[in-house]
């Protein structure tokens, strides 16, 4: 049996859609190509998020002293950072072998 539509929620400017109504549908890109085509997507679309570095940092996980956390933390934010600096500040008067 078929459930039939609740009147309280029917609307008269925006029917649901048939079959028909499907076959006949358009893409928006088809639609409005100067909003939704590719080359107006690369013009007029901002990308989202953080700008890609041009050098990408590794994302590791590394046990440290207490000690070593504690002092870097305590320097205040950007205390990764500055861990990354002193690593290599180290490199640049020892080898890591």
């Amino acid at each position: 049996m078929k459930k039939r539509p609740d009147p309280e929620l029917l609307d008269d400017d925006n029917p649901e859609w048939t079959s028909a109504d499907f076959a006949r549908a358009r893409s928006a890109k088809e639609v409005l190509p100067e909003l939704f085509g590719a080359q107006a997507a690369k013009a007029m679309l901002k990308p989202r998020g953080r700008p890609t570095a041009e050098v990408v940092k590794d994302r590791i996980t590394i046990r440290l002293s207490p000690e070593v956390t504690e002092a870097f933390r305590a320097s205040g934010s950007g205390w990764q950072t500055r861990m990354d600096a002193a690593l290599k500040d180290w490199l640049r008067t020892h080898s890591p072998s």
